[in-house]
């Protein structure tokens, strides 16, 4: 079992979902029915956020298993089972296996989002470093259309079949699943930007977003007397906390430090978590609450608990400031909360990723396709959902071009003598 959860961990950890393989050969239709049988059962029993959707889960299963008698390759079901779980617009719900016309995860796999601002299309954040910055596609643009298709029409395909009704929250994942594009497609934006339209092109030469690289599991470095210590999507690897050890090690004599955890898009582990905050606490206090739904759904017993991280040696005790942003999801929101709710650091950023609770990875019988669902609801300690956490510190909006915002006025807030 420990084996199976590390493996999961590291699958997480990916910024992309696995490719399908060669299969040696097609299910019968049977065995296409009994995993998607279990499928469809095991999300009804156990996904814990039906209450937020407008999905209606016993038409999914109508929809879906009239499409069954024309399955008849592996391919034609992974993308059955794409748009089935698509229907609960969760971007923490997700396929181990795609297609190369797979529409890219998000947040992992996009550089760029987008919300519906007065009935238009906004830029609201881009990912530093990636094909959209460098192209520069910058926040307040609108966007019009991606590869010559207006977004209104570009995403009405995207909608689930299932909804009650269209809600905002459905059309916001839909929109920036467009955005994000496939990953066998090169992406044209087209954007209006002080009234003139432009038209951006985020993977030429090379589709970044297919081969991400980091430099480290972290980066570290000391600016004026201010520690500085970047996660770079390592939140599911192991070795972190090594790595993390000896660079708060180098910094121990700083007045403060700031932990960047902008660039997490792909989770992680608790264990990798709480290690990392346990060097930054001196006693052992609870960090987030969690609830499992199901249990009261089948017997009517609420099930709830509080976990805690405890000090790990040599503890850091100067101020701390987390940085986060739309690509810190999934564990690096726990961090956040877990550290803003023991007293432990100031947070600086913008609303993160909002991936919904704590997931639980499924494997069907027959076709040995894995899925993820959250099953469980987290909270910070107070009871605020993890989800709807947003820093209270922002960063200027108005900042020079070029100037990572978050990061001044952390150091401002730690009161660092430079600039970096």
């Amino acid at each position: 079992m420990l084996r199976f959860i590390l493996r999961l961990f590291f699958l997480v950890l990916l910024a992309l979902p696995n490719p399908l393989r060669a299969q040696p050969t097609p299910l019968t239709p049977a065995q296409y029915q009994e995993d998607f049988d279990y499928f469809w059962t095991t999300v009804d029993e156990n996904y814990c956020y039906f209450d937020k959707k407008q999905t209606d889960w016993a038409r999914v299963r109508t929809l879906y298993a009239a499409q069954l008698p024309g399955v008849s390759t592996w391919a034609q079901f992974v993308r059955l089972l794409e748009n089935a779980l698509n229907e609960l617009y969760d971007n923490h719900a997700s396929l181990w296996t795609n297609l190369p016309d797979s529409r890219r995860l998000l947040p992992s796999g996009a550089d760029a989002w987008v919300q519906f601002q007065q009935g238009k299309a906004v830029v609201v954040a881009v990912r530093a470093g990636f094909g959209a910055e460098r192209v520069g596609l910058r926040p307040g643009m609108e966007l019009l259309a991606v590869n010559d298709v207006p977004v209104e029409q570009a995403l009405r395909p995207l909608l689930g079949r299932s909804l009650k009704t269209v809600d905002e929250a459905a059309r916001e994942v839909a929109l920036n699943q467009v955005l994000a594009g496939t990953h066998n497609q090169t992406r044209k934006l087209t954007v209006r930007a002080q009234g003139k339209k432009r038209d951006l092109y985020p993977d030429q030469p090379t589709a970044q977003l297919e081969n991400i690289r980091y430099a480290g599991l972290l980066e570290s470095r000391q600016i004026g007397t201010v520690g500085y210590i970047r996660i770079n999507n390592s939140l599911g690897n192991n070795a972190l906390m090594a790595a993390f050890d000896s660079a708060l090690t180098r910094l121990s004599a700083t007045t403060g430090l700031v932990l960047d955890l902008r660039e997490t898009p792909g989770g992680g582990n608790t264990t990798v978590a709480r290690a990392l905050m346990g060097r930054l606490i001196t006693r052992e206090q609870p960090y987030q609450r969690h609830e499992q739904p199901a249990e009261v759904r089948n017997f009517g017993v609420r099930r709830s608990w509080v976990e805690l991280v405890s000090p790990r040696p040599e503890s850091y005790t100067r101020p701390v400031v987390v940085l986060v942003g739309r690509w810190t999801s999934s564990m690096g929101e726990g961090i956040t909360i877990g550290l803003e709710s023991m007293g432990r650091a100031t947070i600086v950023g913008t609303e993160m990723a909002r991936l919904n609770g704590s997931i639980m990875s499924y494997r069907l019988p027959h076709s040995g396709f894995g899925f993820n669902i959250p099953t469980e609801r987290l909270y910070r300690v107070d009871g605020l959902p993890r989800e709807d956490f947003v820093p209270a510190e922002r960063p200027e909006p108005a900042a020079p071009a070029g100037t990572d915002a978050a990061l001044e006025k952390a150091l401002r807030l730690l009161q660092a003598p430079t600039k970096p």
